[in-house]
């Protein structure tokens, strides 16, 4: 990805800038193969982009260019070269990984395939609920039940479903059973990965009308990656 940079908007206080990141880097050394070659992958040389609490930036590029990485970096599942990569303050490039994963509640990431990123073998109620005893935000089998009820039926499903397995569901179903299991963890930044790509346009439209309900409802702020 070519380097972008988003400049501080005149009408925003810098508290507003929940995301900040400068100068991102990630480049991949290729070993040499028994014809010869080696060297390196800049997959992403430069980025550089503010994000203001509660709004929305989308992040669009052709495929190839480095928009998944640059997501992925950010939220340190794919590691950095250089840069830095500011949420609220705190420079989670420079961070250890245990204190990463103690940061990872604020930032929860959505893919986009719906199907690939949920576990075929549990039910969908366990895959919700395994984000909530991870964390240890509730105690209790009938505290968690009761969380994973409210959060699927936030998402627009049944919660009478929950004993269901993800490949019994269609594939704007999965995606809010997606969205349902990173909001279990009460995050304040989502990563939205090509989130709706891989729908109908039909049930694009859902998906995004969920997701402004829930920006609005939550007062969530998205990084939203889009195929240009």
């Amino acid at each position: 990805m070519t380097a972008a940079k988003a400049e501080m908007r005149e009408d925003v206080a810098p508290g507003d800038v929940v995301m900040s990141v400068r100068d991102l880097k990630v480049h991949f050394i290729l070993k040499s193969g028994l014809f010869g070659g080696g060297g390196t992958v800049r997959a992403v040389d430069g980025v550089s982009f503010d994000v203001f609490k509660g709004e929305t930036l989308g992040l669009v590029g052709e495929s190839g260019c480095g928009k998944t990485t640059t997501g992925r970096a950010i939220l340190r599942l794919t590691t950095p070269t250089a840069g830095h990569v500011l949420f609220n303050g705190r420079d989670l490039a420079a961070i250890t990984d245990r204190e990463m994963r103690l940061a990872s509640r604020d930032l929860q990431m959505i893919f986009q395939d719906p199907y690939a990123s949920l576990n075929p073998r549990m039910c969908i109620g366990d895959i919700v609920a395994e984000p909530i005893r991870v964390h240890g935000l509730k105690t209790g089998a009938r505290a968690v039940k009761d969380r994973v009820d409210e959060l699927l039926a936030l998402v627009g499903l049944n919660p009478r479903l929950a004993t269901r397995y993800p490949h019994e569901f269609s594939g704007g179903q999965r995606q809010r059973i997606g969205i349902a299991r990173a909001l279990a963890v009460e995050p304040s930044f989502l990563v939205c990965d090509e989130a709706v790509s891989a729908l109908d346009v039909s049930v694009q439209a859902q998906i995004i009308n969920l997701f402004e309900e829930l920006q609005g409802k939550l007062g969530l702020t998205y990084l939203f990656i889009a195929h240009g």
